[in-house]
């Protein structure tokens, strides 16, 4: 049970990290680049830290496809909540539509009615 879970939560986390790494310097634009691409490196070492064993944890359980998916999903969740509280953006009617045709992709990786 623990391995339906556990791949989860690290993804979860590592993606907090991530977007942090990839977008949180669009909070503060007075930092010299250099600084915000090494903050940035570091930040990534621990989202590397957790997502590699979340694969590997989460592989035996869940495909390649579904790890992949399940990442994309993680994201955009915590893209959408970083985006409106770090950033100060809404969220759009059109954000929402697509972010919901990515959950309608993920529904077919995970349990699509076509057969192969």
């Amino acid at each position: 049970m623990t391995a339906y879970f556990l791949p989860i939560g690290l993804l979860f986390v590592s993606n907090i990290f991530m977007t942090f790494a990839w977008y949180g310097h669009l909070g503060d634009l007075s930092r010299p680049i250099w600084l915000a691409v090494l903050l940035a490196w570091g930040l990534a070492f621990f989202e590397y830290c957790l997502a590699v064993p979340a694969n590997r944890i989460g592989y035996g359980v869940y495909s390649a496809a579904e790890l992949k998916t399940l990442q994309e999903v993680i994201t955009l969740i915590i893209f959408a909540g970083f985006a409106v509280f770090w950033l100060g953006e809404k969220l759009t009617v059109n954000h929402l539509i697509g972010f919901s045709l990515i959950a309608a992709g993920a529904f077919f990786i995970f349990k699509g009615p076509i057969a192969a």
